[in-house]
């Protein structure tokens, strides 16, 4: 467990084994302490000439030990968190790089609260393991082991006695992490159910209002904090009796040592002096072995958390080389691609050869696989079958940052980080200037609404992009696209916020963008795409037909019907509007 969370230290490795040590010797000092009061305590028992300058001396070499226990325990504290603290930083760094390795599909079943408490709560608890289980718990564990082997030199018999009690406190203090790791899936389940329902109560705070939920929805959240404070309950009732049991047993090494030792001093088997030393040195060892012990209880959660961390990022990664782009052009190619959630193929056997330069649409009813396929080509799956080609260049024979600089992609949920407009702007091109943003979003038709926020493009989007609204986000990622300027364009219901005068000032600055680009375009009004190059019509995640709008009419079922419940669409409209007049 340690070796593992140390792989993350890097240089500060080293800072971890210098607080080991540093508080070793601190421990060693604290314990010294002792050494002194038994010389005061056995002078008196001898019946030597205990003079005034030799208690004085004592004295001054009690008070010297605790001041430097003390300094060198903040400095090892401090060593120990210095490397704490970088070594969670490579961890989390870890993490996201790795995550960001992984399909989609993978972040996605996770779920905003199992992900948040990883990042965030579980890495904080392998804090304790570097700051304070692995430098304070090897401190004060060495100083009794060397304070019982000196102690079994001095006096064997005495020895044995004071350490009678330890084994209770080791059986109870197994048993205690047995039983602890036994329950910890359960316990765990609860803790990131309790996550999960915390997290979709506050995200739907505004649907429960709506549809008047409240009743439901904090019945829900009221259930799985309660399941929560339950299993944590029962965990802990049946963890802690071992941990009060091991706690009481270990710092009574003195009561048994002193009773059983004076008999064996009045039968000739020990020295009164050897006894004082053992029992002087019995209270030394009882604070370090019984805070050694206490780190215990925290391991079963701190063990379990790091195998989840490393479950986690040992999943399968996206399949991809550190190639960069060597396509010789921007032909698009899917050759028998099929692809599956899990073990649902919604995906068949797909292949599709788009033209540098053209511009193709898919369409289909919902969950026909359209948005899936454009997910495949900016590679957020692998697909389970088939290839997928760009200028012949296989899109797993290259890395994620170089296929992303090729493609652009526009969907109709695009997510705004809660900073300036400029900043959620510049996303696209991190090395564009401020004039080059402000370009962009005025091609992307943003400045009618900029124009009318106080700060302009510097207004901050909130969380998630809400204080836009749905179209105005669209326009922001399309001005995305735009400063980007990659040769793929991928639109995927781009245009599905906005009203029909925007999204005629969307469609011409989309006809902008396009221009000399390998477009796709997924779209549910057929309308926006009947001059496209090539349709494509998905039906069930099979591809039924490809060809131009008049083809299809005449050869597409599917098709047909798309359109004639497209033209029903217009004319509803129509006569409603004539109705309003």
């Amino acid at each position: 467990m340690f070796k593992k969370v140390l792989e993350y230290a890097g240089k500060y490795r080293k800072i971890t084994y210098l607080a080991v040590i540093t508080l070793i010797i601190s421990v060693v000092f604290s314990v010294i302490p002792y050494y002194f009061v038994y010389q005061i305590i056995d002078s008196l028992l001898s019946y030597q000439t205990l003079t005034f300058s030799y208690l004085i001396n004592r004295l001054i070499l009690i008070a010297g030990s605790l001041v430097l226990y003390g300094i060198l325990y903040v400095l090892g504290l401090t060593l120990s968190h210095q490397s704490a603290y970088h070594t969670l930083k490579n961890l989390r760094i870890s993490l996201q790089k790795k995550l960001e390795a992984k399909p989609l599909g993978t972040i996605e079943n996770k779920g905003v609260g199992a992900l948040k408490k990883m990042f965030i709560d579980d890495i904080d608890s392998i804090e304790l393991i570097l700051a304070h289980a692995l430098p304070e718990g090897i401190a004060n564990l060495m100083i009794p082991i060397i304070v019982y082997i000196a102690m079994f030199l001095v006096d064997w018999k005495l020895a044995l006695l004071s350490l009678c009690s330890l084994p209770l406190g080791m059986f109870a203090m197994g048993a205690m992490f047995k039983i602890g790791m036994k329950e910890m899936n359960n316990y765990y389940a609860a803790a990131l159910k309790m996550n999960n329902t915390i997290i979709e109560y506050i995200n739907g705070m505004e649907v429960v209002k709506v549809f008047n939920r409240d009743g439901e929805s904090y019945h829900r959240y009221e259930k799985g904090v309660m399941s929560y404070r339950d299993l944590t309950l029962a965990w802990y009732k049946l963890c802690y009796p071992y941990m009060a049991l091991y706690s009481s047993l270990i710092p009574c090494v003195a009561i048994v040592t002193l009773p059983l030792g004076s008999y064996f001093v009045l039968c000739g088997y020990s020295t009164l002096s050897h006894l004082v030393l053992v029992l002087c040195m019995s209270f030394a060892i009882g604070a370090p072995l019984l805070k050694a012990m206490s780190f215990g209880g925290t391991l079963p959660q701190i063990n379990y958390k790091v195998e989840a961390l490393e479950k986690m990022m040992a999943s399968a990664p996206l399949k991809q080389s550190q190639k960069g782009f060597q396509g010789k052009n921007y032909d698009i190619v899917f050759d028998d691609v099929c692809f599956a959630y899990e073990k649902d193929e919604v995906l068949h056997d797909i292949n599709i050869k788009i033209k540098q330069g053209s511009t193709v649409a898919l369409i289909g009813e919902s969950g026909s696989g359209k948005s899936t396929l454009a997910k495949l080509l900016v590679h957020f799956y692998d697909q389970t079958k088939g290839t997928i080609k760009i200028g012949t260049q296989n899109i797993q024979d290259m890395s994620i940052e170089a296929l992303n600089q090729q493609i652009s992609y526009v969907s109709q949920d695009q997510f705004l980080f809660n900073t300036s407009l400029k900043e959620n702007i510049r996303i696209g091109n991190l090395n564009a200037s401020d004039e080059e943003v402000k370009e962009a979003a005025r091609k992307a038709q943003c400045n009618e609404f900029l124009d009318k926020l106080e700060n302009g493009i510097e207004t901050l989007a909130g969380d998630g992009g809400k204080q836009l609204s749905g179209g105005e986000r669209q326009r922001i990622s399309l001005a995305r696209a735009i400063l980007k300027d990659a040769p793929i364009i991928i639109l995927d219901e781009a245009t599905a916020f906005m009203d029909p005068e925007n999204e005629d000032k969307m469609n011409q600055a989309i006809s902008e963008v396009i221009k000399n680009k390998t477009v796709i375009v997924i779209a549910h009004r057929l309308q926006t795409i009947i001059h496209a190059d090539q349709i494509c019509v998905l039906n069930n995640g099979y591809l039924e037909a490809t060809g131009k709008h008049e083809q299809l009419l005449q050869v597409s079922p599917s098709y047909q019907k798309l359109w004639q419940a497209a033209l029903g669409s217009e004319k509803w409209k129509i006569a409603a509007k004539g109705e309003h007049i």
